[in-house]
């Protein structure tokens, strides 16, 4: 199965980098930001968990947000990262950004909720931004699971709550599952997770990936062979060899980044003179020592 949607390719994610006192170092964003376009990204996502965004005050997410789209200047969509500790939150990030005039927002449940709390998340996010939505299924710790069941309904029963960024526990069969209980109620899932499954989320019919900016240039050149496979006679995306080999190139850096999370895509930013310093703030610091760096500089050059 194919995605019916609006929305397909490498949506990335720019980090927000910071100055040596933590503040938020626009000049840098700016960058990052536009090396992902200027490298072919066929959409923008912030600020979300790899941007740092539960690390940011709301004041700056919304600015972090505000500068993304005057960078982006309509080029490509961008997807505005809502979640929040709590729909109110959450309902107020959505305001803000369909007032910039964002193409859909994204969010997960904030962490504890369950059942009904999670479905008038989704309702009231849909109701203030009137915008399609995105249900960012993660898992702990970063946020709650939705369950399938009612993900199927939501899609089916929320106006405007039309996409899936599935990046929890078994992604892949979570998409298939979708797909053949939402119907076209389900107007397109992307993978998260740096694109670690991206190949199996293909052949299952996902219409992009959502990974962090550090490499867009490398997601781009392998959504571009995906995209050459076309569909076989069932309907089914076919995964080239072209696709195969670029991904099994990538996976060094994406067995890095998840070792080391926001640190590794601002490493390797630095180290790729795109933003000042690869600095973090807690808790998501995990320092990077001398042979880390010598590991990703490896890795970064392997891979062209």
């Amino acid at each position: 199965m194919t995605s019916n949607s609006q929305f397909r390719g490498v949506y990335a994610i720019p980090v927000t980098p910071f100055n040596e006192d933590l503040s938020v170092d626009w000049d840098s964003l700016r960058k990052c930001v536009a090396f992902s376009v200027d490298a072919g990204a066929h959409g923008i996502v912030l600020p979300v968990n790899a941007s740092e965004g539960p690390f940011l005050t709301d004041d700056e997410r919304k600015q972090v947000l505000r500068v993304g789209v005057e960078v982006v200047d309509g080029a490509v969509p961008v997807v505005g990262g809502v979640s929040g500790s709590a729909t109110a939150v959450s309902v107020d990030l959505a305001r803000n950004a369909a007032d910039l005039g964002v193409s859909s927002v994204m969010a997960m449940p904030p962490n504890g909720a369950a059942g009904s709390i999670i479905w008038d998340h989704y309702v009231a996010i849909a109701e203030t931004g009137q915008l399609p939505v995105w249900i960012q299924n993660n898992k702990p710790p970063a946020g709650p699971v939705v369950p399938t069941g009612m993900m199927v309904h939501l899609l089916n029963e929320v106006e405007h709550v039309d996409y899936v960024k599935e990046e929890s526990f078994l992604p892949g069969q979570i998409m298939t599952e979708l797909f053949a209980k939402a119907g076209g109620a389900v107007k397109g899932i992307m993978g998260g997770m740096g694109g670690r499954y991206l190949v199996d989320e293909y052949r299952r019919g996902s219409c992009g990936t959502m990974p962090a900016g550090h490499i867009t240039d490398a997601h781009v050149k392998l959504w571009d062979a995906l995209e050459a496979g076309g569909v076989d006679d069932d309907g089914l995306q076919v995964v080239t060899d072209e696709a195969r080999s670029i991904w099994e190139r990538m996976i060094p850096s994406l067995n890095f980044e998840f070792l080391f999370g926001a640190n590794a895509y601002k490493a390797a930013y630095w180290r790729r003179g795109i933003i000042k310093t690869p600095l973090t703030r807690n808790p998501a610091n995990k320092t990077l020592v001398k042979l880390d760096y010598e590991e990703l500089d490896r890795i970064l050059d392997r891979m062209g």
